[in-house]
This record gives C-alpha cells, sequence and structure tokens, in this order.
C-alpha cells in the first residue's frame, strides 16, 4: 500500500475538499485529485460522494478512514512506548498549536519548559487549521478547535474571554462607542479568512449589537491576530482580541466593557494511544502550573 496516497486520502477527509487538502500538505490540487483517483483505482471502489459544496466519505471511505487512525495511532503509541522504555522522558516531542495563541501565550512560557527538562526536545507546527495530532506528525496539540474523535483525549487547558480594544489615539479621533450599535459607525479590524478561523467568535465585532443575520463589514482584514493587534494598536480601528494578546501592547484601551463577552476554550490534546508518555505528561503538568499563575495574574488584567 502506497503510504503517501493514504496520507492525503486521510488529509482530503479531515478536510472535506481537494483544496484545503492540498493547502495543509503543501502539493497542487490536481497532484491531490490524481492521488485519490489513483487509491480509489485500486481499491476498486468510490472514497468520495463528490458535491458541489465538498466531498463526503462514502461508507467504504468511512472504513478505509478508520482503519487508517487505527494503524498510524498504533505506530505511534509504539514508537512512544519504545522511546519512554528506553530513554525515559527523552527524546522529541511534536506539537501542533494555533499561530496567535502559540506565538503570544505558548513560546514565553515553553523557554522555561525547555530549561525544566533538558533532555526533551520539542518541535512546534503553527496552524490555524483544525489539528490532527495522529496523522500531521504531532504527538499533541493545542488548539481550540474540537473534533469528533474517540482516538483522542481531550483536556481543557485554558478559557480567556474576548474584548473589544481600540488605541487611545483612535478613540481621540473617532469617540468612544457607547453601546454596541454605535459600532456601525467605526471602523472595525477582523479575521480576514471566515472559512478558517483561529478560533470561535473571532469575528464577534461585526456581529454584536446587530440583528440576527446581519454583518458589519470590515475596515480592514486580514489572516493573522497579532497583525489586527498591531494595527489596533496603531490607531487603525476596533477589533475583538483575546485578553493574553492584548495584554502584550501596553496602550490599547478596552471599548464597550459592559458587555457580556464571548470566551475561547484551548484544549491539550493527543492520541489515545499516547496517554502513557512520560513527555507528554511532563508538558501536561508544566503547562497546568503555568496557567494557574497566568490566572492568578489575570485580575490586574481585566478591568
Amino acid at each position: 500500500m502506497d503510504w503517501d496516497k493514504l496520507r492525503i486520502f486521510y488529509s482530503v477527509a479531515e478536510s472535506g475538499s481537494f483544496t484545503r487538502a492540498a493547502a495543509r500538505l503543501d502539493i497542487t490540487q490536481s497532484a491531490i485529485s490524481r492521488q485519490i483517483s489513483g487509491l480509489e483505482s485500486r481499491m476498486g471502489v468510490p472514497l468520495f460522494h463528490r458535491h458541489v459544496r465538498g466531498l463526503i466519505l462514502t461508507e467504504q471511505g468511512e472504513l478505509l478512514m478508520r482503519t487508517i487512525r487505527e494503524v498510524f495511532s498504533d505506530f505511534a503509541m509504539a514508537e512512544a512506548k519504545l522511546t519512554d522504555k528506553t530513554e525515559g522522558a527523552q527524546g522529541t516531542l511534536f506539537m501542533s498549536c494555533t499561530n496567535g495563541f502559540g506565538t503570544t501565550w505558548l513560546m514565553p512560557r515553553l523557554t522555561h519548559f525547555l530549561r525544566k527538562n533538558p533532555e526533551i526536545l520539542v518541535s512546534v507546527n503553527f496552524s490555524d487549521d483544525p489539528l490532527d495530532v495522529s496523522i500531521c506528525k504531532s504527538d499533541v496539540a493545542i488548539t481550540s478547535s474540537v473534533m469528533q474523535d474517540e482516538g483522542l483525549i481531550y483536556h481543557e487547558l485554558i478559557c480567556r474571554p474576548l474584548y473589544f480594544y481600540a488605541s487611545r489615539n483612535y478613540l481621540l479621533e473617532f469617540g468612544v462607542p457607547i453601546k454596541p450599535k454605535d459600532l456601525d459607525r467605526h471602523q472595525l479590524i477582523a479575521f480576514s479568512d471566515r472559512t478558517l478561523l483561529p478560533y470561535d467568535d473571532a469575528n464577534y465585532i461585526l456581529t454584536c449589537g446587530s440583528p440576527s443575520g446581519v454583518l458589519r463589514e470590515a475596515h480592514l482584514s486580514m489572516n493573522n491576530l497579532y497583525g489586527i493587534a498591531k494595527m489596533v494598536e496603531t490607531g487603525s480601528g476596533i477589533a475583538c482580541l483575546p485578553i493574553y494578546l492584548a495584554a502584550k501592547f501596553k496602550d490599547l484601551v478596552q471599548v464597550l466593557p459592559d458587555i457580556e463577552p464571548p470566551y475561547v476554550h484551548f484544549y491539550f490534546v493527543y492520541p489515545r494511544q499516547l496517554k502513557e508518555s512520560l513527555r507528554i505528561l511532563k508538558l501536561w503538568e508544566f503547562l497546568q502550573e503555568e496557567v494557574e499563575k497566568d490566572n492568578k495574574n489575570l485580575k490586574e488584567l481585566v478591568p
């Protein structure tokens, strides 16, 4: 069996389209299509129902999907057990994490983890795509996405509010919004890729206070949370930001503080077969300690 074809099949099945799978795997859409056609020809059965809105697994495709998950998960577990048995909590820990949370919250703390555990090496992959920790060469993922997969273990790591922020200069020039409806008259900054948001409610500023189904138009949009925060800092408009990111910018001012904020939840995720991995346990215990410290400091950040 061609393992590359199976890897491509899994990515297409998870993403639901050739386009997104091609972007995840960094190969052309035509190459993806050829590989899937070749796999279907070898199997002698169709693996996908092709629709205008995307791809849906056939009954045979579902069976192949379950089998691939089991094979990759068993291999990952065997590798982890061998490493832990021969080296203890040593070796390389492959991690996936969403861009915004990873760069602003995780990375500064990861330095301390490496110093406390010099025997463990860490390789991090950043992506806002829903993360598959068993197939995408990751032992563990930190993500806000929850997939219906019995082969994965989810632990809630952290929960943080999303607030609206602007710079002092912007508010002096354009005024302070007093109620949500006032946002209609302001320059709003939003996340551009609505099909691949870093978390739910990332664009809450476009709907807050609007009639159901009505979406405000963003004055500026981009697909990077840190970039959005930088543009807010320079006075380009108002944006909805997680508190851990806004805290990195001293001159940001919270607006509409009385509205009930949405929250973003991040989860520590790993394959069930790796539940005994000493490296994953070390990381989980360390991050729990860091969250406890962060919770104690949170009162200073919340208005």
